[in-house]
């Protein structure tokens, strides 16, 4: 499910300035900054602060802001340019209430993480590997910035936030298959009208609620089967009396039915044990 979708709008920035460095532009993107070495002072809207090693700041998009040496030694670092969009629609970034500036708190083992990051910046266009790293980097600025989702009153009629209750439902479900009544319960957290969530969910994911949990019920399944589990057992634990009907169930999810899709891996496992 393309949920998330991560975008970087160009190659990494290698930051590397000297005491005569200025900025003053917008971005149509977010700008996530992180500092090597040395400092340097920014101002975005009324915020002003002074970035140093070991810190990472977040200019939003359409945000100005402007940006002078520190003084002392070279400021280096790498900026980055992105959007984080959920189902192609709504900005997840926007969705957040973030701190505009972080002391990284796992700096010993991100350092050296940036600063791959920047030394191997690609000089066409961003490649998978990028994509790949950036969202580390981003997931560890996000873990020290955020401080919580937006509350405003008119934000629950916002196609954004709709989105992201429908990826929040979807994780859920997907994290805890196998909980008593876990549509239920999962269901009372949404803010929405029943009927016109499920339309929406089933919009944007490709099936109903109740499909997409019976859905990750079924490939539960199928990892238990492949490590040895029988049919009935496997029925007995997903909460199915009639391994029959779960036989049925899972042929409809997976396109086969789970004693051919035992044997086929049990085979498979022999195979390999034997070379």
């Amino acid at each position: 499910m393309q949920a998330l979708s991560l975008r970087l709008a160009r190659t990494p920035i290698r930051m590397k300035h000297a005491q005569t460095w200025r900025i003053n532009k917008i971005n149509p993107v977010h700008d996530l900054v992180f500092c090597l070495s040395g400092t340097a002072r920014y101002r975005v809207g009324e915020e002003s602060f002074t970035l140093s090693e070991g810190e990472a700041m977040l200019i939003r998009g359409r945000e100005r802001f402007r940006g002078a040496h520190g003084g002392g030694g070279e400021y280096t670092g790498v900026a980055q340019h992105f959007t984080l969009d959920l189902f192609g629609r709504a900005d997840l970034i926007d969705q957040m209430r973030l701190q505009r500036k972080v002391e990284l708190r796992n700096w010993p083992v991100l350092q050296p993480l940036i600063d791959h990051y920047r030394t191997m910046a690609a000089t066409t266009s961003p490649t998978l590997v990028q994509h790949h790293q950036f969202m580390v980097l981003l997931l560890a600025f996000l873990d020290d910035a955020f401080l919580g989702w937006r509350e405003e009153g008119d934000l629950l009629a916002n196609q954004g936030q709709l989105s992201l209750q429908i990826m929040l439902l979807a994780s859920r479900l997907a994290a805890e298959p196998l909980m008593e009544k876990g549509l239920e319960k999962a269901m009372e957290m949404v803010p929405y009208n029943r009927d016109y969530f499920r339309r929406a969910f089933r919009e944007r994911i490709g099936m109903t609620p109740q499909k997409y949990l019976e859905f990750k019920r079924m490939e539960y399944a199928v990892h238990r089967l492949g490590l040895g589990q029988t049919v009935k057992e496997t029925a007995a634990e997903l909460g199915y009396s009639d391994p029959y009907f779960f036989s049925r169930m899972f042929k409809q999810y997976i396109g086969a039915s789970p004693s051919s899709y035992r044997l086929k891996r049990t085979a498979r496992s022999r195979y390999r044990s034997v070379e």
